[in-house]
């Protein structure tokens, strides 16, 4: 698939701005290793079951660390309104 290296609106939306590749979390990324927190529900053998995690199916798992709340961001966190309107329904399936 194409990787984008602009800027362009998040989820193609007209009235949100826009703005550079590394400020979404797109997927047509330059590169294409995510990084996200999620929750580790089992593991059996070579397998291991998660929750959250922001990823396609069938995505691979490169690695996995524990969460240290030290290497979390310190203080508030600030982002755009944009960014908080797409994550009212981002996990709602159909939504």
């Amino acid at each position: 698939s194409e990787v984008y290296v602009g800027a362009r609106r998040p989820r193609g939306r007209a009235d949100w701005p826009e703005v550079g590749i590394f400020a979404q979390r797109g997927k047509n990324r330059p590169n294409r290793i995510g990084v996200t927190v999620c929750r580790l529900l089992s593991v059996k053998g070579l397998t291991i079951e998660v929750e959250g995690l922001d990823a396609i199916d069938g995505t691979p798992v490169l690695d996995i660390k524990p969460y240290m709340a030290g290497f979390a961001p310190k203080g508030a966190v600030r982002q755009p309104a944009w960014a908080g309107e797409l994550m009212i329904n981002y996990w709602n399936k159909g939504a």
